[in-house]
């Protein structure tokens, strides 16, 4: 049973403690917080030990009582987060982006040994994913030749505390959401480094931090990949893959839950696959992270290590350079 310890209470905090709630033979032990009616809150409603309940993020990670630690603190604190947990031998689950820029993740890399860091991709432990991988190798819709994926919502008011549009908080649409799209390409080809970016359109808050990015990508095999994120609009937020023999919808691809579906679109005939797992893509990616850590899982199937990381933030810093 892998004892989990839990480093920041905000909303990703939250949603970690409460699907934790939904798996067997994983145990929520402690939790951190710099704010102490967070720490009772959580402590009380989910009967957290009081000497279990820590108001310094170091004194949770030297307790000997915890096997892994869930960082969800704000981008700009993971690295210093990442190397005390490494030095304390803990296994290490971590909010997205781990780091800000290629060299620190590299020093991530140089530090681990073995499957014991994660980072947050949920949706790579959804069956919805695996479902749609399926679909691609039953050669469904023939060749893929484009791919096109959005993630964009409106902020109504800029604000310069928020870790949004904070550069010193590691705030910008390309660090909080270019994951996403980036990450969902990377199901297709890994070999990320052979991207080539053809269109990079980014516009900037009055704040200075990037809120908007539209690129256009030629992956490998010639693939054509379209890429929005946003904190000025509304996107459908959805990816569509064209192939040579049809198409394919995925309607809710990055927190797919109970009778969200993939939609395959044929030139004789559609359908819909719906999915039947009725937790969430959190769920499935604590337990499948619990199951690597305790060396019972096959840790490259659908789970975001430190070599897809470092993929993404490589490509990341390519974004802001062009």
């Amino acid at each position: 049973m892998i004892k989990w310890g839990v480093i920041g209470l905000g909303n990703m905090g939250r949603v970690f403690i409460e699907e934790i709630q939904k798996i067997e033979n994983v145990k929520l032990i402690a939790i951190a917080s710099k704010t102490n009616s967070k720490l009772n809150y959580f402590g009380e409603k989910y009967k957290i030990d009081k000497k279990f309940r820590f108001s310094q993020y170091d004194d949770l990670i030297k307790d000997d009582n915890i096997d892994a630690v869930y960082i969800s603190t704000l981008n700009n604190t993971h690295v210093d987060l990442i190397f005390k947990c490494v030095s304390r031998n803990k296994k290490i689950l971590c909010e997205k982006p781990v780091s800000l820029n290629h060299s620190e993740i590299y020093k991530i890399k140089n530090s681990i040994s073995g499957n014991v860091f994660y980072e947050a991709i949920a949706y790579y432990s959804s069956p919805q994913t695996d479902d749609l991988i399926k679909i691609i190798k039953d050669n469904e819709v023939g060749t893929i030749k484009k791919i096109k994926t959005s993630f964009g919502f409106k902020v109504r008011k800029v604000d310069p505390a928020s870790r949004l549009f904070n550069k010193k908080l590691g705030g910008g649409v390309i660090l909080d959401l270019a994951c996403y799209p980036l990450s969902f390409l990377m199901l297709f080809d890994e070999n990320v480094e052979k991207y080539k970016i053809v269109k990079n359109n980014i516009s900037y808050a009055l704040t200075g931090v990037d809120d908007q990015l539209e690129a256009e990508i030629i992956m490998p095999n010639n693939i054509s990949a379209e890429v929005k994120i946003s904190f000025k609009q509304n996107y459908l937020n959805n990816c569509t893959i064209e192939g040579t023999d049809g198409k394919i919808i995925i309607p809710n691809p990055w927190l797919p839950k109970e009778g969200s579906y993939i939609e395959v679109i044929k030139k004789d005939r559609s359908y819909k696959q719906i999915s039947k797992t009725s937790r969430s893509a959190y769920s499935h990616q604590i337990e499948n992270v619990s199951k690597a850590f305790d060396k019972k899982y096959n840790f490259e199937k659908r789970l975001f290590d430190i070599n897809k990381s470092i993929k993404y933030i490589s490509f990341l810093e390519k974004l802001y350079s062009k």
